[in-house]
């Protein structure tokens, strides 16, 4: 497996692949990962003939206010991981590399954007778009694949690639979760054990919601009033929001009519956290 920092680096290996007819599999992070991204990793690996991963924290998706400069970095840990499950490539460039001086094109989207995360972090998917956008051209990847725990993220992806034509298939995959139901995060790690334990509460109540919704349940405020009240039994629990939406448009809805997102943002003392389930 090969570490590269550089556009070009990546371009002329990629280049070398397509020589032979090999199919390319992408995962983008943010690095420090999990068993999360290894279930992309290994999908990636085994749809294609050759895996890619970026791991590139990328400033344009943080606010001013954010966790850029504490976001969890380990790249010696995370290329052991990802050499383990059989990625042929990582690409780690410096944000110089990404974004040269006078950089000053972006890739923006509305409608999709203006619920649930876009709400709360105006700047977010402008910085999602735009870096991924990028790192497509790129790596010209035949398949990406993006974890169902950012559920917005992978509808605005999808929307993205059939927008603008993009000529690559976007793969969503299931939210791998630990033993004890929390999703697995690289934020998790900003938890203390009284909030790690209290992080539990979104899981919980997630739990509560599908149940809800086996059990007949199809008035979505009713829902979305339950879990609210589930979430504010933990006194360490902050809500940003609890929403159902359109699965497909993002845009809320008092009807659970497939498909459902039900999508929460919740602090647990400064860490945020997210979790969700469709239906």
């Amino acid at each position: 497996m090969q570490v590269v920092s550089t556009v070009k680096e990546v371009r002329d290996i990629v280049a070398e692949w397509r020589k032979e007819g090999k199919t390319v599999g992408f995962v983008p992070t943010m690095g420090y990962l999990h068993e999360g991204h290894g279930s992309l990793i290994s999908k990636a690996v085994e749809q294609n003939d050759k895996a890619v991963v970026s791991i590139f924290v990328n400033p344009m998706q943080f606010g001013p206010t954010e966790d850029l400069e504490s976001y969890p970095r380990d790249l010696e840990k995370d290329s052991k991981f990802c050499e383990s499950l059989g990625a042929d490539l990582i690409f780690h460039p410096e944000p110089e590399e990404m974004y040269h001086e006078g950089f000053s094109s972006f890739v923006d989207m509305t409608v999709l954007t203006e619920e649930l995360c876009g709400l709360s972090r105006p700047v977010h998917f402008r910085g999602v778009c735009t870096v991924v956008s990028k790192l497509f051209n790129i790596v010209q990847p035949d398949r990406a694949y993006f974890g169902q725990k950012d559920a917005q993220q992978l509808a605005v992806i999808k929307h993205m690639v059939d927008d603008l034509n993009m000529n690559v298939e976007v793969i969503g995959c299931p939210i791998i979760r630990e033993e004890d139901g929390l999703a697995k995060s690289s934020r998790n790690t900003y938890l203390s054990a009284e909030e790690r334990k209290a992080a539990l509460i979104l899981s919980k109540t997630i739990f509560m919601g599908q149940k809800m919704v086996e059990e007949g349940e199809t008035d979505a405020v009713k829902l979305v009033e339950a879990m609210k009240k589930n979430i504010e039994t933990e006194p360490l629990a902050k809500i940003d929001y609890i929403k159902a939406v359109d699965g497909m448009t993002m845009q809320q809805v008092t009807e659970l009519k497939s498909p459902v997102l039900v999508a929460m943002a919740v602090y647990i003392g400064k860490t945020r956290l997210i979790d969700n389930f469709v239906c």
